[in-house]
């Protein structure tokens, strides 16, 4: 393969990884890799495209900001793009950023303000006539999920304003979650067995997303105010607006401070990196902006970030400890995790007392033993993991660790490694582990969830013999008497339990796919089989040519879809619960042939349209028997161009594909 092709290659495979990311961050409100991780691959592909820029396409992550709204809400166009910040961990970089500033403005006297970076999510708020209108997302950056219904149980975010002279305005900030009111929520999860909650982030922003905004009121929700867009008053600096919107009721972040030169940013970084522990809220680090709104428009913004704005981004926090045991982990597809039982330890405001050592490789990797002293960070300010062992600390009789031979589950089954993978598997059939993780997987909140049957209630009901597998959830209302003569089971609690079950039976093919936990599936991979085979016998029959057919799924998926359906233990207990009512077929809506130049037609979409976005246009050619395809072909029908089209529009001109501008596609709808 040549350079040219690995290039190519590699900005593929980095923009797979940071789509991949920011629809797990954005849209799932899931943290997949620590921001240090992520920065470094942004900063990887933004080198290569620069250095490459007939690479550069319009939907590279690159050139947009966010990821795709959800479907449950609807959208709210921003007036003027949300995006967001360039991150560096370097000192350096800063320096680098402020000789660019006073090199493009051609001034010797900028002022800058410094902020908290509050680690909680971006909303913007418009104001009508001083009284809340509506509140949204960041999104995509150009478009976000109206949340108004949420935003207004924030008692941070006034419902009105009392200044006379601010009527009319837009209001930009971070809502976010104090520790202690996370951890007071993860305290009643833990009790009511429900699995945890990672970090208050991320709760955060799966709080913005309930449809009940009932339950959103429960969750202490606050807001720091950091933006303000009016034409009802001048204002000529970032602070100026800060100090007008305290003025105004808003809850802003007291620690900014206006500084003058890099000795006043780096003095105000270095203080809040020793202090951000003594905060009630999480930061991951300092903004700095150029105040001056006028030297802000003169500097304007590159692809998704502004030009008169950076974000320094702080290391995670280390600490020492000892290893006092390695244990494992065994999950719901056989996968087992070791992991470091540890010398409680303070680290990032929390105590900690395991780690994640992810598989034998990373172990011996690092050579960690039991009784080493480690040290630890949370990756992402999430994750404990250990980065290294202090050898001189080490005692003179410890022994390396060998991987067991059996699982830890199941004794008599015998851990294997496959070829290609790095973790070991338990391959029984019967594993407990797995068994019991595969039930907690298919009642979760992302499949079907069932309120009430988390991690540990469904770990009481599986010792106790009412869980064998996922079917004998829908058997449960049979042992009722039974369960209420559990200790700590009241009536309330069991009826809350056998209500949900009973609802769970209305969730779609789609989520029973993903809850049935087949290997390589996912939630879009349970979604690519529900639209493509209809129903659970389809793809029960379907050959490994029919799997791959469709075109995003891959070798390991087939095979695993394959192998799932040969199991007659599978079959067994998807034909029981068929008995119990769930939905194992798609729903599918009538198509209208009537469209001639649609019914049939496969369809590739390209750049920016200005009508409707590029996901609600494939929609809409689906209802008249059309289809969309990823990748231009000799047998694509057509192209829709829209502004900023990629390197589609060329392979499309090459292989001579029909193209329709905005205009004619909409013809073609009509």
């Amino acid at each position: 393969m040549t350079q040219k092709n690995d290039i190519e290659t590699r900005v593929n495979e980095l923009r797979d990884l940071i789509n991949k990311y920011d629809y797990a961050y954005y849209n799932e409100a899931e943290s997949l890799v620590s921001d240090k991780e992520y920065d470094l691959l942004f900063k990887e592909l933004q080198t290569l495209e620069n250095a490459n820029p007939h690479l550069i396409i319009s939907n590279s992550p690159t050139q947009r900001v966010g990821g795709e709204p959800l479907k449950e809400f609807s959208q709210i166009n921003h007036a003027t793009p949300m995006l967001s910040l360039a991150n560096t961990y370097s000192r350096k970089e800063v320096d680098d950023f402020i000789n660019r500033v006073n090199k493009e403005l051609n001034y010797k006297d900028i002022e800058y303000c410094c902020e908290l970076k509050i680690d909680g999510v971006a909303v913007s708020i418009i104001y009508k006539e001083g009284k809340f209108y509506l509140g949204a997302t960041r999104g995509d950056g150009f478009s976000g999920d109206d949340i108004s219904h949420n935003l207004r149980t924030i008692k941070t975010i006034p419902l009105s304003i009392e200044n006379t002279e601010l009527r009319n305005f837009e209001v930009r900030g971070e809502a976010y979650m104090n520790i202690s009111d996370f951890d007071e929520i993860n305290k009643i999860r833990e009790l009511q067995g429900e699995k945890l909650y990672a970090n208050p982030r991320n709760t955060t922003a799966g709080s913005l997303k309930l449809l009940n905004s009932k339950e959103t009121a429960k969750r202490k929700i606050n807001f720091f105010a950091y933006y303000l867009h009016t034409n009802d008053i001048n204002i000529s600096n970032h602070s100026t607006g800060l100090e007008l919107l305290k003025k105004s009721g808003f809850t802003i972040n007291p620690a900014y401070k206006v500084c003058k030169n890099i000795e006043e940013i780096f003095e105000f970084i270095d203080y809040w990196d020793k202090s951000r522990n003594t905060l009630s809220f999480q930061i991951d680090g300092i903004v700095i902006k150029v105040n001056s709104l006028k030297e802000q428009d003169e500097l304007g913004t590159v692809a998704r970030s502004p030009k008169w704005a950076i974000a320094y981004k702080y290391e995670a926090e280390r600490a020492e400890t000892i290893v006092k045991d390695i244990v494992l982990q065994v999950g719901r597809t056989g996968a087992v995790s070791p992991v470091a039982e540890l010398e409680p330890v303070l680290l990032a405001g929390s105590t900690i007392s395991r780690a994640t050592l992810h598989n034998y490789d990373f172990i011996q990797e690092l050579d960690i033993r039991i009784s080493d002293t480690v040290l630890i960070e949370k990756g992402g300010e999430i994750i404990p993991k250990v980065v290294k062992v202090v050898l001189e600390k080490r005692p003179p009789n410890s022994e390396k660790y060998t991987f067991p031979e059996y699982c830890p589950c199941e004794t008599d089954s015998k851990l294997v490694r496959l070829e290609g993978e790095a973790n070991y598997y338990c391959l029984s059939p019967n594993c407990p582990c797995q068994l019991r993780r595969t039930i907690e997987h298919f009642a979760s909140r992302e499949a079907m969830e069932i309120e009430g049957l988390g991690e540990k209630v469904v770990e009481q009901l599986f010792d106790l013999g009412y869980l064998k597998d996922i079917s004998d959830i829908y058997n449960l209302k049979n042992h009722k008497d039974e369960l209420l003569k559990i200790e700590r089971w009241g009536k309330r609690s069991v009826d809350n339990i056998l209500e949900a079950i009973e609802r769970s039976k209305e969730k779609s093919f789609e989520k029973i796919l993903f809850g049935l936990g087949i290997r390589f599936i996912g939630q879009g991979g349970a979604k690519l089989l529900a639209r493509n085979f209809k129903d659970i016998d389809h793809i029960a029959k379907a050959s490994y040519e029919d799997l791959t057919a469709v075109s995003e799924i891959g070798n390991k998926m087939a095979e695993s879809i394959i192998n799932y359906f040969q199991n007659e233990i599978n079959i067994k207990m998807i034909n029981k619960l068929k008995n119990y009512g769930l939905n194992f077929s798609q729903n599918v809506e009538k198509i209208d042939n009537t469209k001639e130049g649609i019914f049939g037609k496969t369809f590739v979409f390209t750049g920016e349209l200005d009508s409707f976005s590029r996901s609600e246009a494939a929609k809409m050619i689906e209802k008249f028997g059309g289809k969309e395809v990823k990748s231009v072909s000799k047998n694509t029908n057509y192209v829709v161009v829209g502004t900023s089209p990629g390197s589609k529009y060329d392979k499309a001109l090459k292989l001579g594909i029909e193209i329709l501008n905005e205009k004619e596609f909409l013809e073609l709808l009509t």
